[in-house]
């Protein structure tokens, strides 16, 4: 199916939701008259997500309840309502969320049936949360400034003084940057972190308040090279193909980390087989179909390949690392701060 005629089915069924406000609006319901209920915290952006979930919801003939928020606030909410949470499903815009809890040991284990749909390195070890979409870390660069050839390998060959003098940008606060440097510290240790952090400083990088800027500045000019991810970009050239900017992949380092965006079911639900139901349609075909075109993200079954041109999979080196330790986004908020970088 092709995601406009996705999203245009979705709306039209949208034309019988009821869109509830409730605590801040941060609560949305797909059905009035469903008798089974799901209730989902999600650290994924409802205007990414929520198509979906409501034409989900119309499909299995149920109500959505959806609270959105950050992910990292969402997983501390949990832990902090504990048995007492309303929330059924976690779905988080990365790893390190569901790792926190799984540690906690609020996620039950996933079935068997559901796990074989993703490659092992996209979800849990312990089979307690799965990947729906990668997201891939780039450094996004300006081709009309840039040489591609004189792109270093490694996200260390950044702290080169012929970067200096504002050549980069980064989002210290942004949470995806914050991801990249707790899998920095995970790969390399605190120590190398730190230093790879006061390299990039003294290079005078430019500062930016999350992706979608920096890749803006790219395409302007302003800076030759941006630590992004994947699918910004992807939008600006679904737009403009002739956007002067591109994708640079360093190899086996954080710089080239694919992080995922998964779901895990919380040992406060009520009906376990419907939330397996809920996940295996994140994993279907067209679910992932709409994933691939509307976000940019990578798909995480077989079948459907990734959009925009962008490099498949397979072909990224990506390093050997396990995601549910991306969990410590405290240590790299210290560490970010004891740099002054935030």
């Amino acid at each position: 199916m092709q995601r406009r005629t996705f999203i245009k089915q979705a709306a039209t069924a949208a034309l019988g939701i009821s869109v509830l406000g409730i605590a801040g609006k941060i609560y949305s319901s797909t059905q009035a008259n469903a008798t089974q209920t799901l209730t989902i915290y999600s650290g994924r952006k409802e205007d990414l997500v929520s198509p979906l979930i409501e034409k989900i919801g119309l499909d299995m003939g149920i109500d959505i309840q959806v609270r959105y928020g950050k992910t990292a606030e969402l997983a501390s909410t949990i832990l902090e309502e504990g048995a007492n949470s309303p929330a059924h499903l976690f779905f988080a815009q990365d790893a390190g969320g569901l790792g926190a809890l799984s540690k906690e040991g609020r996620l039950l284990g996933l079935s068997p049936s559901l796990l074989e749909k993703v490659d092992p390195t996209f979800r849990s070890p312990k089979d307690e949360w799965i990947g729906i979409t990668g997201r891939a870390r780039t450094v996004d660069y300006n081709v009309e400034l840039v040489d591609p050839n004189e792109l270093p390998d490694s996200i260390w060959g950044f702290t080169d003084p012929r970067w200096g003098g504002g050549k980069i940008g980064w989002a210290p606060t942004n949470g995806s940057f914050q991801s990249f440097v707790t899998a920095l510290r995970v790969l390399e240790g605190d120590d190398r972190a730190r230093e790879w952090l006061e390299g990039i400083q003294a290079n005078d990088p430019q500062v930016y308040p999350k992706n979608t800027p920096i890749v803006e500045a790219l395409g302007r000019g302003e800076i030759h090279v941006g630590f992004v991810n994947n699918y910004y970009l992807m939008r600006f050239k679904s737009d403009d193909p002739d956007f002067p900017v591109e994708h640079h992949y360093t190899k086996g380092d954080a710089g080239s980390i694919i992080n995922v965006a998964g779901v895990g079911i919380l040992d406060t639900v009520e009906d376990r087989e419907l939330s397996e139901q809920f996940i295996e349609r994140l994993l279907s075909l067209e679910s992932q179909q709409y994933f691939a075109g509307e976000t940019f993200e990578y798909p995480l079954i077989s079948g459907v390949d990734v959009e925009g041109g962008q490099k498949p999979l397979s072909d990224i080196n990506t390093p050997d690392i396990d995601l549910s330790d991306l969990d410590d986004l405290k240590g790299t908020l210290d560490l970010l701060n004891e740099v002054g970088v935030l």
